[in-house]
């Protein structure tokens, strides 16, 4: 099992990596934002559910295929931008509507949910991330790698979810602000859409 000294190095290290500015904490900023804070803890949640997939990539040794297959990379990579660009044309769709309502029913905080599950399952760049950084923390000695790999996935996900979080309560207040000012949601929705239209560029022309 590892060790106290080892997991205190990798909590510090995955809360500051959560806080760096990213697809993800940006995703949640500009949701919260839009949406509320709700929202934003709810995508949140997908966003970590999506965790799972590349931790299990990573112990499994898939992770390998996007970091050696062009092909697989590419198809995931651009499965990804064409999603973040539908969701900017949803965003500038709603750009016309002054209220917040992602509150209103259970099915939309499933929508929520699904979105941030796919926004981070698509984006083939975390699996390499893990690849690499996961592994630095691991030791043999200490008993079987794959369980390794499976918990500091799992604490990583706690410490991004801690961070995301705090994000979404953060930025959905301001956007609850901004929502009262005068065209202030039609503003926060194009902003939202600019974007998502950024990151599925930014997405799309990454490579390996």
């Amino acid at each position: 099992m590892l060790d106290f000294q080892t997991l205190g190095m990798f909590v510090l290290a995955s809360t500051l990596l959560a806080l760096a500015p990213g697809p993800d904490n940006i995703f949640v900023l500009t949701q919260s934002m839009v949406k509320g804070s709700r929202a934003g803890i709810i995508i949140t949640l997908g966003l970590c559910s999506g965790l799972v997939f590349h931790t299990s990539a990573v112990a499994l040794g898939v992770a390998v295929i996007f970091q050696t297959s062009v092909v697989a990379f590419t198809l995931l990579k651009i499965a990804g931008a064409l999603y973040l660009l539908y969701l900017a044309y949803l965003s500038f769709k709603e750009s016309a509507k002054t209220k917040l309502s992602a509150d209103t029913t259970p099915q939309s905080a499933l929508s929520l949910y699904r979105r941030g599950i796919f926004m981070n399952v698509t984006n083939p760049k975390v699996s390499i991330f893990f690849l690499a950084f996961l592994p630095q923390f691991t030791r043999p000695e200490l008993g079987n790698v794959t369980v390794q790999v499976f918990v500091l996935g799992a604490t990583f996900m706690v410490c991004a979810l801690v961070v995301f979080s705090l994000i979404a309560l953060l930025a959905g207040r301001i956007g609850v602000w901004f929502s009262q000012t005068k065209h202030g949601e039609s503003i926060l929705n194009k902003v939202a859409g600019t974007v998502f239209a950024g990151l599925a560029i930014k997405l799309a022309l990454s490579e390996q």
